[in-house]
């Protein structure tokens, strides 16, 4: 019996929903029934019509217009703006995978809570930084206990922070750090963001820092080897560069994000990792529905 792919719609028509929409379209078990947004001639817009994709200029209005052939929506606005749209979705049924640091919903990072997401109604995909260090800093912290604080740095590209990214950059930050904490139990959290103007472009680089007294160090490369395996069967660009190793007092252990290059440059593997996570736990809902 043929599979009957699941309907979902993308709301935010700008590169992070571009990019979705490409990686959706690709998906043997989702299918986009609508790609909305504010302006029909903007690039992304363009591009969904020049693919058949249908399209709509009405924004949140026209997906809850056809709510009853929908299943899940992708919200790739602003913290902002999801905020206004959470309690809309939630009434029309739809799930809601947020793609902001609004922080309404669960968080959602697939290698490590996926199965526990799969009944909410509305789930955050953290942010970029978040989808990087989250997995690595909680599988640290369960062979390491008592970690007293995390750190994380991102180092991306400025062309890959968009209008979006800037406007949200106190909540990247804040969710960013709320994760780090509710997936290690660690007391003390912080996470930075640089944007790197260098040309050519970096690509996304994420480093980990822990203070552990006592580290197990044999056992945590043991651990962050089989994370990073986890990590790569939906973000194939994710690559450990660093592996754990003791630098004055602290663990450190580094990754570089390389992006698909399906709508965006490779070096924007910022925001690569999270849409990659998006369709992650898009088709996890999916497949579940059709078994």
């Amino acid at each position: 019996m043929a599979f009957k792919k699941l309907n979902v719609a993308i709301l935010g028509t700008g590169n992070i929903g571009t990019d979705l929409l490409l990686k959706v379209l690709r998906s043997e078990v989702l299918h986009c029934r609508l790609f909305a947004g504010r302006n029909l001639s903007s690039p992304g817009m363009t591009k969904g019509s020049m693919l058949g994709v249908p399209v709509s200029a009405r924004g949140l209005q026209s997906i809850l217009d056809l709510k009853g052939e929908l299943a899940l929506v992708f919200d790739a606005t602003s913290a902002e703006d999801h905020i206004r749209h959470a309690p809309l979705l939630k009434q029309a049924g739809l799930v809601a995978v947020d793609l902001t640091p609004a922080k309404v919903g669960r968080l959602c990072v697939p290698a490590v809570n996926l199965a526990e997401c799969l009944d909410e109604l509305n789930v955050n995909m953290v942010t970029c930084g978040g989808q990087a260090s989250i997995p690595l800093a909680h599988v640290i912290a369960e062979v390491n206990p008592g970690i007293t604080y995390i750190e994380t740095v991102s180092s991306i590209a400025s062309r890959s922070a968009g209008p979006a990214t800037r406007i949200n950059l106190d909540e990247y930050l804040q969710t960013t750090e709320h994760g780090l904490q509710e997936f290690t139990g660690a007391a003390h959290t912080k996470a930075i963001l640089n944007l790197n103007p260098a040309q050519p472009c970096v690509h996304m680089q994420t480093t980990v820092m822990a203070k552990i007294a006592a580290p197990d160090l044999p056992r945590t490369r043991e651990v962050v080897a089989a994370m990073v395996k986890v990590i790569r069967q939906y973000v194939p660009g994710y690559q450990l560069i660093l592996e754990p190793m003791v630098e004055h007092g602290r663990l450190v252990a580094m990754v570089r994000v390389d992006g698909l290059g399906d709508y965006l440059p490779r070096y924007a593997g910022n925001l690569d990792i999270i849409n990659c996570a998006a369709i992650a736990f898009a088709e996890a809902v999916a497949r579940r529905r059709q078994s």
